[in-house]
């Protein structure tokens, strides 16, 4: 290992936090990641990391390599980038992050396709519903709902997603079609949850166009958008749902939409996040090619909920 992947290598380990974090991302043992620093101090002829048995710290010295080995990855990806972009056809790895229910239902087929056009490249798909760092763990694309926070990172919105209210007939036989949304919330709901996020209101805009707010009667929660599915086709709660999660439930009549005259507020839109502006060839045919299966306009989830367009607030 040379003095360069050294630094890269430091770097990494400052990100990660930890030399067995950064040893489990590189799949090697975290005494080659302690022995190959302390080669790197030898390099450089100055100490770059205050250790103990269990942290670490930057010296001053430290700090400042990692802010050269930021931009040395930098340099060098856009060297990488430049060079792709000469080849006659895609070729390389192209890494891709998603959620679970984006990747299955809205990338894989597009990946199928893709590599049917492009054998040449190759395609990691990493599915996690928690935010990665998507500059760290080395991914060219990101496909999330929600824009990013990272100020850093560019974000492309591709496609909107309107939410709707669904509960099976069987519910409907047990409590009755809600007339309002106030006796809509006395009725059991499922919702979203994760370590971050917590989707238990329903927010729609009122005759006056003023948002408006009314907690659910949450008995059941999930951090995965089908298991919330599969708890409303139970008939044991109804379910406040993303319009991407549904597939032939309402066309086939196993789950029926609650108050569509309800002006209700869109969800977060799905985004696609890159850490460069200039993206390779290959990325950029990927990212092309994804927007063109889910529609310029109208969401290819959309075509699956009849009468979608007149619904909530369409």
């Amino acid at each position: 290992m040379d003095t360069t992947s050294r630094l890269l290598l430091l770097l990494d380990v400052v990100e990660r936090g930890s030399f067995a974090k950064a040893a489990l991302a590189r799949n090697i043992d975290r005494s080659v990641i302690s022995k190959q620093m302390s080669r790197l101090e030898d390099d450089l002829g100055v100490r770059l990391l205050n250790r103990t048995t269990r942290s670490f710290s930057l010296t001053a010295a430290g700090a400042e390599m990692v802010k050269k080995a930021q931009q040395l990855r930098e340099l060098l990806g856009d060297t990488i980038r430049l060079a792709e972009n000469y080849h006659q056809e895609p070729r390389g790895i192209l890494k891709i992050t998603a959620t679970t229910t984006i990747g299955r239902r809205f990338l894989q087929p597009v990946i199928n396709d893709f590599q049917k056009r492009f054998p040449q490249v190759e395609v990691e798909l990493h599915l996690d519903d928690m935010l990665v760092d998507i500059v760290a763990d080395g991914f060219d694309l990101a496909f999330r709902i929600g824009e990013p926070k990272d100020s850093s990172l560019i974000a492309r919105k591709i496609a909107r997603n309107r939410f709707l209210l669904l509960a099976s007939p069987e519910f409907i036989d047990t409590y009755g079609m809600p007339k309002s949304i106030e006796e809509l919330i006395t009725f059991p709901a499922a919702s979203y949850a994760n370590q971050s996020l917590r989707v238990d209101s329903i927010h729609y805009y009122n005759d006056n166009d003023e948002i408006c707010e009314q907690k659910t009667q949450s008995t059941f929660r999930a951090n995965d958008g089908e298991v919330l599915l599969m708890k409303a086709l139970s008939g044991t709660a109804y379910i406040l749902a993303p319009a991407f999660i549904i597939k032939d439930e309402v066309k086939d009549g196993s789950l029926i939409p609650l108050l569509p005259d309800l002006k209700l507020m869109e969800y977060s839109a799905m985004y696609a996040v890159y850490p460069h502006r200039d993206l390779p060839v290959r990325t950029r045919l990927f990212f092309d090619a994804v927007k063109e299966y889910l529609g310029k306009t109208t969401p290819v989830w959309e075509s699956s909920i009849p009468n979608f367009d007149t619904m909530y607030q369409g």
